[in-house]
């Protein structure tokens, strides 16, 4: 028996009947079309399917979507800002290219998100806790902790503006 779920999805309130057997993976790419969010091991082990409830990296994979009902959720489509600008940790996956195929980079992105929120200087210790359940198969990490290394020192200038950003246009 399907039933109606109430979230915020990237700062706007979503409406929608699901199953509920369904998991926040498939609701995400099939059900809302975004496909930021991959799908790689389908167990929870690979983490390219991360993404953030209530500020927490998830494996949208193994969550179910029952569970976002009135809680915040954010994919890697939420993290460009108003004006199309990239967000300050994906801009620095790019300057230190810290991407190579791409496939686990949105979910790399939503770990370290979870990160930088709790803590804008993290040493590579944290980073690399932070960003353990993401596998990366093209990767030896080293860019990618540089890249959110990076990203820290920039980050808070920019996450506070952002949020200031949000509140004007009444997305929270």
């Amino acid at each position: 028996m399907k039933r109606i779920i109430s979230f915020v999805l990237n700062g706007e309130t979503v409406r929608l009947e699901i199953e509920p057997h369904l998991t926040l993976l498939p609701l995400l790419r099939e059900k809302l079309e975004l496909t930021g969010t991959k799908e790689g091991c389908g167990k929870g082990d690979c983490g390219a399917c991360t993404v953030l409830v209530d500020g927490m990296a998830v494996k949208s994979c193994i969550f179910p979507a029952m569970e976002v009902e009135g809680r915040p959720v954010t994919t890697i489509e939420g993290l460009i800002d108003a004006h199309g600008n990239l967000h300050p940790i994906q801009k620095a996956f790019v300057e230190y290219g810290a991407i190579q195929c791409g496939y686990c980079t949105p979910g790399m992105i939503l770990s370290a998100k979870a990160l930088l929120d709790k803590n804008p200087n993290p040493s590579e210790k944290e980073i690399r806790n932070a960003i353990a359940g993401n596998l990366c198969r093209c990767t030896g990490y080293v860019r990618i902790v540089e890249a959110i290394k990076a990203a820290g020192s920039s980050y808070q200038e920019s996450h506070d503006t952002s949020k200031e950003d949000v509140t004007k246009h009444g997305r929270y």
